[in-house]
């Protein structure tokens, strides 16, 4: 698969290796130039200058930046992303600490770039296990939420294939859902002084 990955920090870079280590094809940009590169010569991907151009070149693109930014992010793209499959990996605070009931990023990252697929995906998985998705030989689960069916079915089959354990929760919307869990686990790192190597996890029978 064509991977495009629009960020080249902790999670950017952490997608990029499991991808790589997948064996997908990866194409890497950033604000960062120097970093950027750096990142693809580390895993053997290709550095492009232009956001448009991950997006316009990649099966699914993941938008591994800021959650302060990645509405700005989509609607940069989103001319150039129709039909495409862009996954928002980002969380905030939840609740808002303004006490606002507030869209999940992933709407907002939809309403600004209507006319691609917006996946919410991997938001509950710390970087250091998007890299390694292994904790004593159990997978971590990766939770993927989406409108479009074949959109979702590809987000689906990336995070399998990386090595998480793939669970298909419902439709965009969910994605709110997926970001309040998402702040329960940073919470608990943070005030527990965790070393952020946790991960959600279902156990026990499924059937």
């Amino acid at each position: 698969m064509n991977i495009g990955i629009i960020g080249s920090g902790n999670v950017g870079g952490a997608l990029a290796q499991s991808a790589t280590r997948a064996g997908h094809r990866v194409t890497i940009s950033s604000r960062d130039a120097t970093e950027g590169q750096q990142l693809a010569r580390s895993i053997g991907g290709t550095f492009v200058p232009s956001n448009r151009e991950v997006v316009e070149t990649s099966d699914v693109t993941f938008l591994a930046v800021p959650s302060a930014v990645v509405a700005d992010l989509a609607g940069e793209v989103g001319p150039h992303a129709s039909g495409r499959v862009l996954v928002d990996v980002t969380n905030r605070p939840t609740p808002d600490p303004g006490g606002r009931t507030c869209a999940s990023i992933a709407e907002e990252v939809q309403a600004r770039a209507p006319s691609a697929h917006v996946v919410k995906a991997i938001n509950t998985v710390f970087a250091a296990r998007q890299a390694e998705p292994g904790i004593g030989g159990t997978a971590a689960d990766g939770y993927v939420a989406g409108n479009e069916v074949e959109a979702k079915r590809q987000v689906l089959e990336f995070v399998k294939s990386i090595g998480l354990t793939p669970y298909d929760v419902g439709p965009l919307a969910v994605a709110r859902t997926l970001e309040g869990m998402a702040w329960i686990h940073i919470s608990l790192a943070t005030h527990n002084d965790w070393p952020w190597q946790s991960a959600w996890k279902i156990v026990g029978p499924k059937a």
